[in-house]
């Protein structure tokens, strides 16, 4: 029991504090914040990119995602790992294949089958480049076909590069925005390289309306 509340308590924490360094707001472009399980897929450039999406979620939504993140870093360290495990409750990945002992789409998609919904950034790695995205990996891919009813929902993060530069430890008070976009079609038949261009196109295409 006092694990759990701790774990709710900082939660509480990180999310005020996420608020107060960034004012971050929801803009609920494409989809209604409403009870439907999606796989919120968006845009890398920080670790801090998943605690923004969460914190925009409302209550009821944020208590049933799972962040997918990178098991090489949050399993580095006791409070890290607390954090990874018990607060943001994440899908942790092992990224080096040759220690990986679970199939990376077998760990989403028990998440999904779950009742989970999943934040996911298939760049795979932060964008450190001036290219708006990176290649997607075909994560996102697979889990549209192995679950197509699970809406695909193109997620973009504006700003948080400023607030959190690469190699800092103490945030840069700046205004960022997370903007949720129209659920992306699952065509049946579609190939890998036509689907994952058209994820990387409508998010692209968000990044571009949040731009102007």
């Amino acid at each position: 029991m006092f694990h759990t509340i701790l774990s709710q308590l900082v939660g509480t924490a990180i999310a005020l504090f996420a608020r107060v360094v960034t004012a971050v707001r929801g803009v609920w472009q494409g989809v209604e914040p409403v009870p439907r399980q999606r796989v919120y897929f968006a845009n890398h450039t920080s670790n801090g990119d998943f605690v923004l999406i969460w914190t925009v979620l409302p209550p009821a939504l944020r208590a049933r995602t799972r962040p997918v993140a990178a098991a090489d870093y949050w399993l580095t360290g006791k409070l890290k790992t607390f954090i990874g495990r018990e607060v943001f409750n994440s899908v942790l990945i092992d990224r080096n294949p040759q220690t990986r002992r679970e199939d990376p789409i077998v760990q989403m998609v028990t998440a999904l089958d779950d009742g989970a919904s999943l934040i996911l950034f298939p760049e795979g790695t932060r964008n450190m480049t001036d290219q708006t995205l990176l290649p997607f990996k075909p994560g996102l891919y697979h889990l549209a076909q192995k679950r197509p009813d699970v809406e695909i929902v193109p997620t973009w993060i504006d700003n948080l590069t400023s607030v959190m530069p690469k190699g800092k430890i103490i945030p840069v008070p700046l205004l960022c925005s997370v903007t949720f976009g129209a659920p992306l079609e699952v065509i049946e038949g579609e190939d890998k390289a036509k689907f994952l261009a058209r994820a990387e196109a409508a998010l692209a295409a968000l990044a571009q309306e949040v731009a102007r």
